[in-house]
């Protein structure tokens, strides 16, 4: 198991024994984790990742810390977008929709208003950060 991996898993587990919650870099940040499948191998992967709600509304940023190319989550979602979530102790399923556009603009802007990192994510790369809704299905 890779270092990344291995982070991962301590994740997923503390969120699972926590109702949602965890410490170290996601303290105090909504923490949801999104069941998806790659894109090529078709294997069942499970991201933490920080997400946005408005009301009903879930939005998860394809930011990787600002790195110059999205992350594997993103590009299994495009090809993968029925997917499974993890919202404190509650799990249903979503279809991955990218915004774009104004209303893509508006949610990055209440996310880095939010979490200040989300708004050097975006300074520190090229690429234009995704921004994913994750809708109830």
């Amino acid at each position: 198991m890779t270092d990344f991996a291995a982070m991962n898993a301590k994740v997923i587990d503390e969120f699972r024994a926590n109702g949602g919650e965890v410490g170290g870099m996601f303290a105090n940040a909504p923490l949801i984790l999104v069941h998806h499948f790659g894109a090529k191998s078709g294997t069942e992967r499970i991201a933490p990742l920080v997400y946005l709600a408005e009301g009903e509304r879930l939005f998860v940023f394809a930011s990787k810390g600002g790195s110059p190319e999205n992350p594997a989550w993103y590009h299994n979602l495009l090809a993968h977008p029925e997917v499974t979530v993890e919202v404190g102790e509650d799990t249903f399923p979503v279809r991955a929709t990218v915004l774009d556009g104004a209303e893509r603009d508006r949610v990055y802007t209440r996310q880095a208003a939010a979490q200040p990192q989300f708004a050097e994510y975006q300074e520190k790369t090229d690429r234009l950060i995704p921004v994913v809704e994750l809708v109830r299905r």
